[in-house]
């Protein structure tokens, strides 16, 4: 596979790789992304597995409660003036309300509101406002309670991220702060804790790990030790029971959940434009282009 300009400043991008490392990674791999990431890890030659666009669409996320059932939509826009439109949070917001009564994010499509198809409601305020808009996702959480946090909010029940948290007990105020280490913490959490993440990432990382340790020439029983301690901190950092509590560093989650009296059962966490390559646009040469007639 041909590696291009543009793959190799991809990937320096989301690992902050030097150029030649980077065309190189691209080449042991024949192109692969993903495989060129870990390729780099294994290599000490990447700063931060991460990927580039995290957030590269404009929109808000809306989130609603009724009783144990909790919603978190999010609706696309072309910019961030619209989604500043008071007609615009007010179409956020009456969908997230008509998602507590559905499955899945085509079943909100179909749903009625105001005697019309979300979809077709959607179409109209795109035809409206004159921007195009995307109904792009939906998520859903049920437990004994669900509380939301929404954070950079434009108003009441929407912003840039929106998290709901559910648990069991009383304390509500600890559960919003639970929400709001969701929303802050870096890594993000990807599952509540060991049991509920998907084993293909636990296996993914314990080979680049063993790839790395190997790369120290360390004897294999040196290397299982060396694993065992690196699995358990990739652990701790990407699940959320056992992350260090933004509020108290000292505990865990779950060891503030237990003081608290309280028992978190799941989480949802949507960023506007997550994961969405947003075109970045060249503002001086489209300047030098006009004027050159």
């Amino acid at each position: 596979m041909a590696i291009t300009a543009a793959m190799v400043k991809e990937l320096r991008d989301s690992t902050g790789a030097g150029m030649m490392d980077a065309k190189k990674a691209l080449t042991e791999v024949d192109g692969d992304m993903d495989a060129a990431v870990d390729w780099l890890r294994t290599k000490g030659l990447a700063k931060a597995a991460k990927k580039s666009g995290r957030t590269a669409a404009e929109g808000l996320v809306g989130v609603a409660v009724d009783g144990g059932k909790g919603v978190a939509i999010e609706l696309n826009s072309e910019t961030d003036f619209v989604a500043k439109n008071e007609e615009f949070q007010k179409l956020v917001g009456n969908i997230a309300q008509a998602a507590l009564g559905v499955g899945d994010i085509e079943a909100l499509k179909a749903s009625d509101m105001g005697g019309k198809p979300v979809e077709t409601a959607v179409t109209d305020a795109i035809a409206k406002i004159g921007e195009n808009m995307t109904l792009r996702r939906m998520e859903s959480l049920e437990g004994g309670s669900v509380v939301t946090y929404v954070h950079n909010a434009a108003t009441a029940g929407m912003g840039k991220i929106g998290v709901l948290v559910a648990f069991n007990g009383d304390d509500e105020g600890f559960a919003r702060q639970v929400a709001m280490h969701v929303a802050a913490a870096d890594p993000r959490p990807q599952a509540l804790d060991a049991d509920a993440l998907d084993p293909s990432v636990i296996e993914k990382e314990r080979q680049v790990q063993i790839e790395i340790a190997r790369e120290s020439g360390k004897p294999e029983n040196v290397i299982e030790k060396m694993i065992e301690g690196r699995m358990k901190k990739f652990l701790a950092e990407i699940t959320l029971l056992n992350q260090a509590f933004v509020v108290n560093p000292d505990l865990t989650v779950a060891q503030a959940a237990k003081e608290a009296g309280v028992e978190i059962t799941g989480f949802v966490r949507l960023e506007v434009g997550e994961g969405i390559e947003k075109e970045q646009e060249d503002f001086a040469a489209e300047v030098a282009k006009v004027a050159q007639g």
